[in-house]
């Protein structure tokens, strides 16, 4: 009788690309998840954003991604690993070197504190909850669950999507000298959640000297634009001896919004007609310490004639300011005149609105375009009231020519610096590896930049 022999190599290699498969199928959900919602809590400053920031320094990529330390939920019971809870289960392996003196720390007291988080994409929540060490928890040992109390000091539940500056009031229990403040967000339609680890120093012995410097005070705020609903502030930079994080502007003494700590402006909204606003700034920083207050600045609102109906003129001299890009334009137009005042003006791309700018811009950027592709503009301009001018005269250009860096592809050996195309715009290699499917520039910007 003749034996039944298996074709084993055709059978081994059938196995290797099935294998392949699968591992790619489960990588491009493992991207997809990580690319659905991002967020990492900047004040007080977190490991990771301190990196981001340059307080923290040797960090790794975790620098250009503060805002993707993400892992499945479920923490304590699930989660990341022990010795992989800052890394987000070894995302960025850096996050994971601990020591009393490995990373910088911000100052913190028992009692109420506020933590903003930065949600960089929105995405519904279940839950937010902080944890802290325990009082004597081993500083030089990566963290592990036994290194916190287990029990949330502060806990809050969530239905829906957050805004983009989110914040909890908690109550941050008695410690003394360094601790780590755990911080998790859950989401609530994916099996992840995001975790920051946040290094303080509550004073008393241990950890390295902790920075109590507070920012100077802003300068020369300044009140324009004033129409009868807001206002543009603008202020001189703060310094600070390690760095200013960011900008809390008051109207009176409420806290109307905390901006980045670059931004040098901000736009009020939402104020009631022919009513005096007094406004003023104070910095912040890493650790946060609060500047003293900067200048005043007093200003009253329009009225909003409620016989208003006539509109502004058309804006003139429409025209392509500088030179196409493959998907971008840019725009420059003279200023309409309106018999109360221009607050705004509207830029549209053939009939759609492309973009809203001040009443005192006068020019705007397309972006988002096709190459090769000609596109038609108009602006109008509107009032307090909601009146809106006539178009101007009509401009026609043409974006340029794609980049000519080769298409992305899989299974390139990219190289450091390497540009390629992929939808239109152009990226470039930010470290060596081999593509595969899931790993398209727009989904890993670990490996590329966007150019």
């Amino acid at each position: 009788m003749t034996a039944l022999r298996l074709p084993n190599q055709r059978f081994s290699r059938w196995l290797i690309a099935g294998g392949m498969l699968i591992f790619m199928a489960a990588l491009m959900l493992l991207i997809a998840d990580r690319a659905s919602a991002h967020g990492y809590v900047e004040s007080p400053g977190s490991r990771a954003y301190l990196c981001k920031t340059g307080v923290n320094s040797n960090c790794g990529q975790v620098m250009y991604e503060p805002q993707s330390l993400e892992a499945p939920k479920g923490f304590p019971a699930a989660g990341p690993a022990d010795g992989k809870i800052a890394s987000a289960n070894g995302a960025f392996p850096t996050m994971d070197e601990q020591s009393s003196t490995r990373w910088s720390k911000v100052s913190m007291s028992p009692g109420t504190k506020t933590f903003t988080w930065n949600l960089t994409a929105r995405h519904s929540t279940t839950s937010w909850k902080y944890y802290i060490t325990k009082q004597n928890w081993n500083q030089n040992a990566p963290l592990t669950r036994d290194s916190f109390d287990l029990t949330p000091f502060c806990s809050v539940n969530y239905t829906g999507q957050p805004p983009a500056s989110y914040s909890d009031t908690c109550t941050v229990p008695s410690r003394t000298g360094y601790q780590v403040i755990l911080a998790v967000w859950e989401i609530a339609d994916t099996a992840n959640a995001f975790y920051n680890v946040i290094d303080v120093d509550f004073g008393g012995g241990g950890g390295t000297p902790t920075d109590t410097s507070a920012p100077t005070a802003p300068t020369s705020l300044a009140a324009s634009n004033v129409t009868s609903t807001g206002a543009s502030l603008s202020w001189g930079a703060s310094t600070d001896n390690v760095g200013v994080t960011g900008y809390k502007v008051y109207n009176g003494s409420t806290l109307v919004t905390t901006t980045g700590g670059s931004a040098l402006s901000y736009n009020v909204t939402g104020l009631t007609a022919n009513t005096s606003y007094t406004f003023t700034v104070k910095a912040v920083d890493a650790a946060g310490n609060t500047s003293a207050a900067s200048n005043a600045v007093t200003f009253t609102t329009a009225s909003v004639p409620s016989t208003d109906t006539q509109a502004p003129t058309a804006p003139t001299g429409l025209q392509v300011s500088g030179t196409p890009t493959s998907s971008s334009i840019s725009l420059a137009w003279n200023a309409a005149t309106d018999n109360v005042g221009v607050t705004g003006y509207r830029v549209y791309k053939g009939t759609t609105l492309a973009g809203t700018v001040s009443g005192t811009t006068l020019n705007y950027t397309a972006s988002g375009l096709t190459a090769n592709t000609a596109y038609t503009f108009t602006v109008r301009a509107i009032d307090a009231a909601g009146n809106e001018s006539a178009n101007s005269n009509a401009v026609t250009a043409t974006t340029a020519q794609a980049s000519a860096a080769a298409p992305w592809a899989p299974g390139v050996a990219y190289t450091t610096g390497t540009l390629v195309s992929y939808n239109g715009s152009t990226y470039e290699c930010r470290q060596p590896h081999t593509s595969i499917v899931g790993w398209e520039p727009s989904n890993v910007p670990a490996l590329w930049l966007l150019k």
